[in-house]
């Protein structure tokens, strides 16, 4: 993260006049399993960050291309309890999709889907952990505060048996946002189809964060899973119909409004600490 989205800091310095976004970078790193969570998201400033057009360097983490793999090497500490995250994640794109998505009427918050289907190898050394599977890339860029455009918005991705489907539902300040109901093939190959009626899913039990979904009409999704459930954002692992099929997605809901309080800015660097370095 360059400018880094989420963090009270750059929110802070932006309050004073003299935000450099390159000042407030980080890596976020968060994992689930039967052996409890890990999360580190430690922001760095410029003197951390070096990159070029294959790499890019925050602190004592490193992303990388390696041909036509992305390799993300982790050395992070993770909040709020203290331990040591390191491992590499090596992300092999099926295909690469060449096209991005505006967020808002003005164009100034896009979306670009990288590689929507990807085979992923895990291998950590603390904690001791190593897995295959699938994965997903994606990134997200804007020349204005997300907070300044959207009150918040639901996003999930759903693994289809040829292919996968990522629905955005952003909640625009002006109701101009977009609503993207997107499939993508193997090859990264995008087609857009009609936007599934939205569902409601149980708010969060602790932070009640509000979420809902997409799926097809007289379906009834379920929460398997909560993952995240923080002030002002959740992320959640979501079992629908979609396109015909039994899906499972990874979803998220953020309400911006929240974010944008003091008081939850406030609580940020508990799970957000800041380093010089």
């Amino acid at each position: 993260m360059l400018g880094s989205v989420f963090s009270p800091y750059y929110a802070w310095s932006r309050q004073r006049g003299n935000a450099d976004p390159l000042d407030h970078c980080a890596l976020n790193v968060a994992l689930y399993g039967r052996r409890g969570k890990r999360w580190a998201m430690t922001e760095r400033g410029r003197a951390a960050l070096q990159r070029d057009r294959t790499n890019l360097v925050i602190g004592p983490s490193h992303v990388h291309w390696e041909g036509d793999a992305l390799v993300i090497d982790i050395d992070e500490i993770s909040a709020p309890i203290p331990s040591r995250l390191r491992g590499r994640v090596r992300v092999h794109p099926s295909g690469i999709n060449g096209r991005d998505f505006a967020l808002d009427a003005a164009g100034r918050h896009r979306w670009w889907p990288i590689a929507p289907l990807a085979r992923v190898e895990v291998d950590f050394t603390n904690p001791g952990l190593s897995w295959k599977g699938t994965g997903y890339l994606d990134s997200n860029r804007g020349s204005e505060p997300v907070e300044r455009a959207f009150q918040g918005w639901d996003w999930s991705r759903a693994e289809l048996k040829h292919g996968a489907a990522i629905l955005y539902d952003t909640r625009a300040r002006d109701d101009q946002g977009a609503h993207l109901a997107l499939r993508f093939d193997a090859n990264a190959e995008v087609d857009e189809f009609a936007l599934p009626p939205r569902a409601p899913l149980p708010t969060t039990s602790v932070w009640r964060i509000e979420r809902g979904i997409q799926c097809e009409a007289g379906d009834e999704p379920r929460v398997v899973t909560t993952l995240e459930d923080t002030p002002f954002y959740a992320r959640s692992v979501v079992e629908t119909r979609l396109l015909g099929q039994r899906a499972t997605s990874v979803h998220e809901s953020l309400c911006l409004d929240r974010f944008s309080t003091q008081w939850v800015k406030v609580l940020l660097p508990f799970r957000m600490p800041r380093v010089k370095r």
